[in-house]
């Protein structure tokens, strides 16, 4: 997968508190929660297969904030939606986003409040329109994981 894009993850996930770095320690609610990435870099969308290997195999240390969640048990990744595009979208995308932010989560890089969020309920009808909204055509939806519940 060398294409480039910005990409989803969605996670359902059980309610815990995480220390996660350099923002403390978060209290995460039960539910789903969605991190908007870019993959802009050489090795594209590849990002991808890092982040659901990692959280497979839940060997390593955090690098990033997305790690903290990809390596807890009481985080179950679900999809991965790989967006295909040269362009740098993932603060559209972010900015865009109805859920409820988690401050200063995954936007170090940026200007954006946040570039992860909440959902009471499974997000994924909400991306299909929100990239239909913004007319994102070309994009793959992954199934990862299977939800638990």
């Amino acid at each position: 997968m060398r294409e480039k894009g910005s990409y989803f993850l969605i996670f359902q996930n059980k309610e815990c508190t995480i220390d996660v770095g350099s923002l403390g320690s978060i209290k995460f609610s039960k539910g789903y929660h969605v991190y908007v990435g870019s993959a802009l870099g050489n090795g594209g969308l590849k990002r991808v297969i890092r982040h659901i290997n990692l959280h497979e195999k839940k060997d390593r240390s955090s690098k990033w904030h997305i790690d903290y969640l990809l390596l807890n048990p009481h985080f179950n990744l679900i999809f991965a939606v790989c967006i295909f595009t040269n362009k740098r979208i993932e603060c559209l995308l972010a900015e865009n986003m109805d859920q409820k932010s988690i401050k200063g989560f995954g936007c170090t890089d940026c200007i954006c409040d946040s570039h992860l969020f909440f959902s009471a309920e499974n997000p994924c009808f909400d991306i299909k329109n929100l990239l239909h909204h913004l007319d994102l055509t070309k994009y793959q939806f992954n199934e990862v994981g299977f939800s638990p519940e």
